[in-house]
């Protein structure tokens, strides 16, 4: 970014940095699509799984199940994931981070349930902080990046207040 002589240039790779849906085409949805389907199918296939491996990895090898192949598993389905839409859209934080944890809060930690609706409600966050970030200033876009950290950081906050007072 320091080296690069277009100004356009420099933009882009800071808007990617920070996150952004403004280069988003229909053309470039194909993969991503596609990508977040198959992904959201090999989850929502082991979310019983998920379930079990909760209660700890004895109970879940007395269930039948592997954990360490199952995390293997897992941690293959979601990098891929998560390297598809961050090749789209840039590093945008604290959706990952924190709607799966407020989902939990207000529909329990049963899987089948908490995938699909984990899914749904970052989705709906992210076009409505997309719109945020579009229409916030009248003469520029903001990165999607910066209006998650300034709504992310206060909630991470207090669900990390809210864990130590539980203890």
């Amino acid at each position: 970014m320091l080296r690069a002589g277009d100004e356009q240039q420099t933009r882009g790779v800071l808007f990617w940095l920070m996150g952004s849906l403004g280069g988003a085409t229909w053309n470039a949805l194909a993969l991503p699509a596609a990508a977040v389907a198959l992904g959201l199918v090999a989850l929502q296939a082991r979310a019983r799984a998920l379930n079990a491996l909760v209660l700890g990895d004895e109970t879940a090898a007395g269930l039948g199940l592997a954990p360490d192949r199952l995390r293997r598993e897992l941690f293959v389905v979601t990098s891929l994931l998560t390297g598809v839409l961050v090749a789209v859209s840039g590093a945008i934080g604290f959706v990952g981070l924190l709607v799966p944890h407020l989902c939990r809060l207000a529909a329990g930690g049963d899987h089948r349930r908490l995938l699909p609706l984990s899914a749904l409600t970052g989705a709906v966050l992210l076009t409505a902080v997309d719109t945020v970030a579009r229409t916030a200033l009248d003469t520029q876009e903001l990165p999607i990046g910066v209006v998650t950290a300034l709504l992310g950081a206060p909630v991470l906050l207090y669900l990390l207040d809210r864990r130590q007072e539980n203890r």
